[in-house]
């Protein structure tokens, strides 16, 4: 301790002996730091918008079908309504949000135009917080309720239809029983999306959707959110219990591409952090070293008049580790003003064509986790300290007398 209560103020003299030395690395610790909390914030809010994107893309964080609905997905593969041990799990405090569905392939037919589409009966208030459709009517009405014999159809579709709010359009697809069902609908919304949803689904209530289909009291999909505290994998365990003649999915195996593309971004965070580290970590290496060759003459010194080798390693190391430790204070500090600078979002409007086609919200909403917060600046300045090692190592390998002759 009386050593450390000497080295200390000693090794801090030192670092001010050079200025310009010791600010260039104060300079990229902090800037490296800064970047890697900064990026960190910026990427993680950008997957975290992709995801939550991709699961309102009407896949939610799990979804409950009957068996080999996924490879034929009509209503010969649908399954009743819930009831018992998992209608009281759907109601638990484990799940967050569900939504039945009559989901099914149809073709739609308006006054110029007809073209496939995917019918989707629905309960308009329980797919708040389920699904993009809750709050994405930007022209006309939502559906009322379950029973509401109205169609939404989405933007672009609306437009290859060339049909608009007010018109009738004419729903065909096959039953139950596989046999072709028309009925005449009258187009109560627009909703807009990404192109491809827009495309791809109309929606009505999930009453008519079953009348059509002669699948009264049967569905084809239940879409759920777990709840903060059950975990998403206890959640999937605890509804394949309940229902265990069905085939419930987690939206990574659901959407397998997104969740590729999810772990590719959360690679891409660390591997950036690595990049920063190397630099960071040859900025203190060549800095630590010229510092040492330019004190041969001084450890030699010290060495002859008593200081031991592990004290001269020693002062190198609070050397390193007072410089980084301050610039990691400085660059955290940069990072998290950065960051608050960033609460209100970063819009995305001026590219909202592209942020639709990704499934990205128009918002993003950087963050700094506490964990990762501390735990980046914890390795960054543990690792900084290590690779001082080396040049530390160099300092007690010179001979004192050479190093006392050196100028």
């Amino acid at each position: 301790m009386r050593v450390l209560l000497i080295l200390i103020p000693f090794a801090w003299r030192n670092l001010w002996r050079n200025q310009r030395r010791t600010l260039i690395t104060l300079l990229v610790v902090s800037v490296g730091v800064w970047s890697i909390l900064t990026f960190n914030a910026v990427i993680r809010a950008w997957s975290d918008s992709s995801l939550a994107g991709s699961l309102k893309n009407m896949t939610a964080e799990a979804q409950i079908h009957a068996q080999d609905y996924l490879d034929d997905p009509d209503m010969a593969h649908s399954f009743p309504e819930p009831t018992g041990e998992l209608l009281q799990l759907l109601n638990s405090p484990s799940v967050a949000n569900w939504a039945p569905r009559v989901r099914t392939p149809a073709i739609i037919q308006s006054e110029y135009e007809t073209l496939p589409v995917t019918l989707v009966g629905i309960d308009p208030d329980r797919e708040a917080g389920v699904s993009f459709i809750a709050d994405s009517v930007k022209q006309g009405v939502q559906l009322k309720d379950a029973k509401d014999e109205g169609v939404i159809l989405g933007r672009h579709l609306a437009k290859r239809l060339n049909t608009r709010i007010g018109k009738r359009i004419v729903l065909m697809a096959n039953d139950i029983n596989g046999r072709l069902e028309e009925r005449g609908a009258k187009v109560i919304g627009i909703f807009s999306s990404s192109p491809t949803m827009e495309d791809s689904f109309m929606f009505t209530g999930l009453r008519p959707a079953q009348k059509l289909l002669h699948a009264d009291g049967r569905l084809s999909e239940i879409a759920m959110m777990s709840s903060a505290q059950t975990p998403l994998p206890q959640l999937v365990t605890m509804t394949r219990q309940a229902a265990p003649g069905l085939d419930i999915q987690s939206w990574d195996e659901l959407q397998p591409m997104t969740k590729g593309i999810h772990d590719l971004t959360e690679g891409f965070i660390y591997v950036w952090l690595w990049v920063m580290f190397v630099l960071i970590a040859i900025g203190v290496v060549n800095t630590q070293l010229m510092a040492v060759f330019e004190r041969t003459q001084e450890f030699g010194l010290l060495q002859a008049l008593g200081f031991r080798p592990n004290w001269v390693i020693l002062e190198v190391l609070l050397e390193a580790l007072q410089i980084i430790g301050f610039g990691v204070l400085v660059g955290s500090l940069a990072a998290y003003a950065s960051v608050y600078f960033l609460q209100d979002g970063i819009s995305l409007e001026g590219l909202s064509a592209g942020a639709d086609f990704l499934g990205i919200e128009r918002v993003l909403y950087p963050r700094l986790e506490a964990r990762e917060f501390f735990t980046t600046v914890i390795v960054v300045w543990g690792l900084g300290v290590l690779t001082a090692l080396w040049p530390a190592r160099r300092a007690v390998k010179f001979n004192v007398i050479e190093a006392m002759r050196s100028t």
